[in-house]
């Protein structure tokens, strides 16, 4: 569910594919501007149920902004050979499962966003034509469990065996930021891959600083005349203004021609500059800079050290000058979560751990529409077939893909099993790089080819959520919008187990009293999913002021989908000040290692 998709795209060729499943009762009409479907891209459908046309956008599937062929491409695009922007991120791009077939419902629009009902609607279509995994990048869910559009949907997706994947939002790196943390979605934070795209800026002194960006353009000068926004004001009352290079702030007359530094404080700077007959822009900002942006004049971002070089170069000579080099790719290392990815703790509910999981989300090459340009800015004439984008929504469908690839492989599992096998097997990320801890990267980085074969997973259904919610306040009346019309009573329900009363992969422990020792019991079940014969130990890892037990230390199943329940106690002492704290069971076999994490934390006061 996203923007629309572009047909036309080779991401989307169906060379190869036979006919589509015949469980598959969704539909593709042709649209203006919509060249209709194949054998992969089997479904497209728009939703705007409030019967007012968008005027900056199409009535039809086609995607003008970008961000539904993107990540479509992204999570089940086939290869394509030698794709690249202007030469950049060169190699074969493909989706995480290229040969998945792909339905895009476009729920949201150029100019009036997604609404409720569109994806209300979207929902009840997907389901109703069978679809397998459902990936939506789109931030939503930041109040209760009963009255998000994407919760109620995914809700109800989920009682016909259909597992959501959604992002998990682009407000980082503050605390509690996260959208879409309802336990029966699967939230996805951003990482960062091994490729960073770096633009060197020479200084008329012949000083090299470096900037992050990516700046197609080559340099046609040694050195261009430079200047500072809050230098080429309009006059002294747009002085401040100007030291953003906001619209209608600069002298024309005083920036024509040359590279103009800016501070950060809107996107479009590049636009404003150009508009105003600049030659570049060098922006300085102290965050957004483990991303490119896409500037559509020669461009960089640097932050505020590199940023305070350039101002005094510019104040200390008569004549300053810089140039900016065309982008080259650079290695660094990864994975760590992205600047901008939504941190945890969870907003609504201090029993389950939020963010799930990580996944690549920062400089991502996938297909792209012929109906935008590279920045959708005014006077932007850079288009091409693939783009570079950062954000949640970008990580969202690697880990959509990785679903459809374990229900390849297993088609009868649940949601909930599914998402197990994500998350027991995810790769460890790294604390020192990443200060929240699993606020930032849940069970850590997804590792696919390791969840086709979990050993154990944590299983759920329908019921166990209505449980957990049972346990979390709510009411009869208003779960009824998600179990369908009839009402359930919360206190003729078998109550929910232990500290959180659900059957997570994860465990989350808030420390609450500054005097006593706060402490949780975890009432977990595991289903076999490995050999029928299999013994498992506890291993625990447990951080200084924290004590976790495990009841029994052993697990030996006799037969395959076989059950077995254990206890995990956490006991934590008092905390005088806001802090998060590691832990984890792993079930080991001779074959398997079955990790959840354990957090402890205390919120700050």
């Amino acid at each position: 569910m996203d923007t629309g998709i572009t047909p036309q795209s080779e991401s989307f060729r169906d060379d190869g594919f036979s006919p589509p499943p015949k469980k598959w009762k969704g539909t593709c009409d042709h649209y203006a501007n919509f060249t209709g479907c194949n054998n992969k891209l089997i479904g497209a459908r728009y939703f705007k149920l409030d019967g007012f046309p968008d005027p900056n956008d199409i009535l039809s599937p086609v995607d003008v902004d970008g961000h539904g062929t993107h990540t479509s491409s992204t999570l089940a695009g086939n290869v394509v050979p030698d794709a690249n922007l202007f030469g950049l991120a060169k190699g074969a791009a493909r989706g995480a499962v290229p040969y998945a077939r792909v339905a895009m419902y476009k729920v949201c629009w150029a100019s009036s966003g997604c609404s409720d009902m569109d994806i209300l609607a979207a929902f009840d279509a997907a389901i109703h034509d069978g679809v397998d995994v459902i990936s939506i990048s789109i931030g939503g869910m930041t109040g209760d469990y009963v009255s998000d559009a994407i919760g109620i949907g995914a809700f109800h997706a989920l009682k016909t065996g259909i597992i959501t994947v959604a992002s998990a939002g682009n407000d980082g790196p503050s605390f509690g930021s996260l959208s879409n943390h309802a336990p029966w979605l699967l939230t996805v934070a951003a990482s960062g891959i091994d490729r960073e795209f770096r633009s060197e800026v020479e200084l008329g002194n012949g000083k090299t600083v470096s900037g992050i960006g990516v700046n197609t353009f080559e340099a046609k000068q040694k050195l261009y005349p430079l200047v500072s926004g809050v230098d080429v004001a309009k006059n002294s009352e747009s002085k401040e203004m100007a030291r953003f290079c906001l619209q209608e702030s600069i002298d024309p007359n005083k920036v024509k021609g040359k590279l103009v530094y800016c501070k950060l404080q809107e996107w479009g700077t590049d636009a404003v500059v150009k508009g105003n007959g600049g030659i570049g822009v060098i922006i300085e900002s102290g965050q957004f800079l483990d991303a490119a942006q896409i500037y559509m004049t020669p461009g960089t971002m640097v932050n505020e050290t590199v940023g305070d070089v350039i101002s005094n170069y510019i104040h200390s000579t008569r004549s300053p000058s810089a140039v900016i080099y065309r982008s080259q790719e650079v290695k660094i290392a990864a994975p760590f979560v992205a600047s901008f990815s939504s941190r945890g703790p969870n907003p609504v509910t201090e029993h389950l751990l939020k963010p799930d999981i990580a996944a690549p989300g920062i400089d991502i090459l996938a297909s792209y529409t012929p109906l935008k340009s590279l920045t959708g800015l005014k006077g932007d004439t850079l288009y091409s077939k693939f783009t570079i984008l950062s954000g949640t929504s970008m990580a969202c469908p690697h880990v959509a893909g990785a679903a459809a690839y374990i229900k390849s492989f297993h088609p009868n599992w649940t949601a909930a099993a599914i998402k197990s096998a994500i998350l027991t097997t995810a790769k460890q990320m790294s604390r020192r790089m990443n200060n929240e801890a699993e606020f930032a990267y849940g069970a850590g980085q997804v590792n696919p080819a390791r969840a086709i074969s979990p050993g154990l997973v944590y299983d759920m259904d329908e019921m166990s959520y209505i449980q957990f919610l049972c346990h979390e306040g709510y009411n009869g009346s208003s779960l009824s919008v998600l179990i369908g019309s009839k009402s359930i009573n919360c206190s003729s329900l078998l109550p929910g187990l232990g500290y959180d009363a659900i059957n997570y992969p994860t465990m989350q422990l808030s420390v609450r009293n500054k005097k006593e020792p706060t402490v949780g019991v975890f009432r977990r079940s595991v289903t076999n999913v490995g050999p029928s014969v299999s013994i498992y130990n506890a291993t625990i890892k447990a951080p200084k002021g924290v004590n976790i037990t495990v009841k029994p230390t052993t697990l030996s199943f006799t037969r395959t989908l076989q059950k077995k329940s254990f206890k995990v106690v956490v006991e934590a002492n008092p905390m005088s000040r806001a802090i998060i704290l590691s832990g984890s069971l792993v079930w080991k076999s001779s074959r398997y290692a079955v990790r959840s994490p354990i957090v402890i934390y205390k919120a700050a006061e």
